[in-house]
């Protein structure tokens, strides 16, 4: 793909287009090859599944256990307000939404952290694990794994909150 191609196909000038390439270039979801353009990276493969989880959680838990006891009543509400998207889109059996919410429901939860590094590392395993998303089953357990983080933060039970993350991070 070229920018100016996708430029005329979305009616848009070029600088956007830039943006966004450049953006999933950085992020591994696009490959930029010169005087080419970019095109869709290659699927990691199955087996780094496994590490993508591992890594994942390490970050995940890292930032909820450092910014644990700093946690106000107007984050809880945040992330509260994507659960009900997340419960939403559960009930719809709609797994796109889904898996934005739920990108939107960490997201939110790494960007807490003021090292803000975190979350330049973080978001490009999440979105790896996304090529690869395979959530089976009923998806209301996606919302009640979600429902168990906030609810062990609000009664304040760091341990609960941490063993709930790590439950949901597959």
């Amino acid at each position: 793909m070229r920018e100016k191609e996708v430029a005329e196909w979305f009616g848009v000038s070029r600088g956007p287009v830039r943006e966004v390439f450049r953006q999933l270039t950085q992020e591994g979801i696009l490959i930029a090859e010169p005087n080419k353009g970019v095109r869709v990276a290659y699927q990691p493969s199955p087996s780094v599944r496994p590490l993508l989880v591992e890594l994942r959680r390490i970050i995940e838990c890292y930032v909820l256990d450092h910014i644990f006891d700093q946690i106000t009543d107007e984050d809880i509400a945040r992330w509260e307000a994507v659960l009900e998207k997340i419960r939403e889109a559960c009930e719809k059996n709609d797994t796109a939404a889904l898996i934005q919410y739920d990108l939107e429901f960490h997201s939110a939860i790494v960007k807490s952290h003021d090292e803000k590094d975190l979350f330049t590392i973080w978001q490009p395993i999440a979105f790896r694990m996304l090529i690869h998303y395979d959530r089976l089953g009923d998806l209301m357990d996606s919302y009640r794994e979600h429902s168990a983080i906030i609810e062990a933060i609000k009664r304040r039970d760091k341990e609960g909150a941490l063993a709930a993350l790590r439950t949901n991070i597959q």
